[in-house]
């Protein structure tokens, strides 16, 4: 055990509220899973769920891989429940890596989405209609989302460093009616023009109606070249802002379409409801996270990766949501503790690869800034090396939650996470999410604890994706998720479960090793190599020779070092006593870059199929196909 919360501060958590009559975390999630419709009645009253009509039952039968319709009878709006707020409380703090902040109270907010939401209404948008958007992290991103979903239509974003063919890749198969972009974008110190590109996406989309150009610096940008194009600041001054009117839909009405990375063809489109998103998301934040009206909670995210959606819903429970757009590291590696300091941050959201730059780095926050704010970090996206928990106890804050989460865009939203009441071991997600029938099967679907095998969960929970867009006979849908396991969601993780209900995540089931028929996840090898100095990042991936799957790792190293042997000793050795002989590789290669998903994970899987000499199915789906190429030379 690394942390364990006081008493007094156990006793003000929300989760402390709402489990009274349990007498621990493991007693409240048993009975969330074996008392499904008690509990989500329960987090539908403790969370405040506004509806203008009650629901009928929490859940009955219904035909395909849902089982289940939830909460029939029941009419809300996703929008006026993150917007119940209408005071001059802050709502969204951003800031960019320049330093410029921006703030709107929940009052200025509810003005903004007014004054959209009759912009897209004079546009023709209705429920259903599809409004895309190719956007970073900004304001007007949320202002736009909120006035989308309170007319019903349905949202959808990519991040402006999805290349055109990526963005077409997406949003092509939604047909959406209005695009919203922004003229350029800022990143490391440089401003880049999107306009070339702009245009030709909006070509690509012969669906559009209207093209809405969000300009950040210039103020009369040149939109000639963008049919029916339009400057957000002349929609926005054209209507007066006026009391919302948010659409009264059904619980399953669908609100998000996020997709797959498309590393095996074209993404897939996940089609996510407005009830499901934000009962889920409320449950998490409010009882798993802990938030609270007068928090102040920070997710490093871009519009393309699920937890920008996540982060959003922290407005309904009254807390302020702060933005940032931008390098993480730019201009300085620990601008991203400034932005904290500066705006107060009480929770502080990033990826396990930025808190092992900042270890790397040898950055300590704690000595640098003042973060006496600072209550949780969260940390997602691969799983936390067991030295990053350290790292952060010692540098960053002595006395905070520490809570590595994980999920997905599948579900939008986690599997295991946070326990604001109980203990923080290294290495381990705290809990399974309540609700969440959350468990580890072998290889004959049996559960298993205290052995590594597949995440499953058992449906039904509220959050499973409503259908996939042009899926018909939901066959896309069911091969994602169930021909494994048939009728549990299984969902590609390689995990164990402890003895004291901690989840361990080891990387992704499809890209595990197998040397000499010993099964490893990846992330047990970056751990170790983590923890040299010379070392950046590192991929691995399993390559047959001789009818054995023999191991491969490939590493990015600090600028100016070259790999010799002595350091392809030290990493192996390091390898060696961290695990064991089976997951020591037997090549090492030194490499410029390594490919990532647009989302920003690791590909193992195109590394892996350009050194087997397979194609690289969707080169788009990466943010730099261009480092694909140091592999491609390689010859074993």
């Amino acid at each position: 055990m690394i942390w364990r919360p006081s008493l007094r501060r156990v006793a003000r958590t929300n989760l402390d509220r709402f489990m009274a009559g349990h007498r621990d975390y493991d007693s409240l999630w048993r009975w969330s899973i074996e008392n499904r419709d008690e509990f989500w009645t329960a987090i539908w009253r403790f969370c405040g769920v506004k509806a203008s009509h009650t629901y009928t039952a929490v859940t009955e039968p219904a035909e395909g891989v849902r089982q289940v319709s939830w909460f029939p009878g029941a009419r809300l709006n996703f929008a006026e429940n993150l917007l119940r707020y209408n005071d001059d409380s802050p709502a969204i703090i951003a800031w960019n890596e320049s330093g410029q902040r921006r703030a709107f109270t929940h009052h200025e907010l509810h003005q903004q989405v007014s004054r959209f939401a009759q912009a897209l209404q004079a546009s023709g948008v209705s429920a259903g209609d599809r409004v895309a958007a190719w956007l970073p992290n900004i304001p007007e991103t949320v202002i736009a989302m909120l006035a989308t979903a309170s007319l019903g239509a349905i949202w959808s974003s990519c991040s402006p460093d999805f290349g055109v063919q990526g963005v077409l890749d997406r949003f092509g198969q939604i047909e959406p009616k209005i695009l919203i972009a922004a003229d350029g974008v800022q990143y490391n110190g440089k401003r880049l023009d999107t306009l070339t590109k702009l245009a030709a996406i909006v070509r690509g989309l012969p669906t559009l109606r209207l093209t809405i150009v969000v300009t950040l610096d210039d103020p009369h940008p040149d939109l000639t070249a963008i049919p029916h194009a339009l400057r957000w600041q002349d929609e926005i001054a054209f209507y007066a802002p006026k009391p919302l009117v948010f659409a009264q839909l059904p619980f399953e009405h669908p609100l998000y379409i996020l997709y797959s990375s498309g590393t095996t063809g074209l993404p897939k489109c996940m089609v996510h409801g407005a009830g499901g998103t934000l009962i889920q998301h409320l449950k998490e934040h409010v009882l798993h996270t802990d938030v609270k009206p007068n928090d102040r909670v920070f997710y490093h995210t871009t519009c393309g990766w699920m937890m920008w959606n996540w982060l959003v819903s922290v407005l309904a429970t009254g807390a302020c949501v702060i933005l940032y757009d931008g390098s993480p590291v730019h201009p300085r590696q620990d601008v991203l503790w400034d932005m904290a300091a500066a705006s107060g941050v009480t929770i502080f959201g990033t990826s396990a690869k930025y808190l092992m730059l900042m270890q790397k780095a040898e950055l300590s926050p704690r000595s640098t800034h003042d973060l006496s704010a600072l209550r949780t970090v969260l940390s997602t996206g691969s799983p936390l090396p067991v030295e990053s928990w350290e790292y952060i106890y010692s540098n960053i804050h002595p006395d905070i939650q520490v809570s590595s989460i994980s999920g997905g865009t599948d579900i939008i939203s986690c599997f295991a996470l946070g326990n604001p009441v109980g203990p923080v071991y290294r290495g381990e997600i705290q809990v399974r999410g309540l609700g969440m029938r959350v468990e580890v099967f072998n290889d004959e679907g049996q559960p298993v604890t205290g052995q590594k095998g597949e995440l499953v969960c058992h449906p039904p929970f509220p959050s499973m994706p409503l259908y996939f867009w042009n899926d018909p006979g939901e066959a896309k849908y069911r091969a994602a998720y169930f021909e494994r396991f048939p009728g549990v969601w299984r969902h590609g993780d390689w995990a164990e479960l402890t003895a004291r209900g901690g989840v361990i995540i080891s990387g992704r089931s499809d890209t595990t090793l197998n040397p000499g028929g010993v099964r490893i996840g990846t992330a047990e090898i970056y751990r170790q190599v983590d923890q040299i100095d010379e070392v950046l990042e590192s991929l691995v991936i399993g390559h047959t020779i001789d009818n054995d799957v023999q191991i491969v790792l490939f590493v990015k190293l600090r600028p100016g070092v070259e790999l010799d042997d002595e350091l392809k000793r030290r990493i192996c050795l390091s390898i060696r006593e961290g695990t064991s002989p089976h997951h020591v590789p037997r090549y090492v290669f030194q490499v410029s870059d390594l490919p990532r998903t647009v989302s920003g994970k690791l590909s193992e899987v195109a590394v892996r199929d350009m050194i087997q000499g397979r194609p690289v199915t969707n080169a788009n789906a990466l943010a730099n196909p261009e480092s694909l190429a140091d592999f491609e030379r390689l010859r074993f």
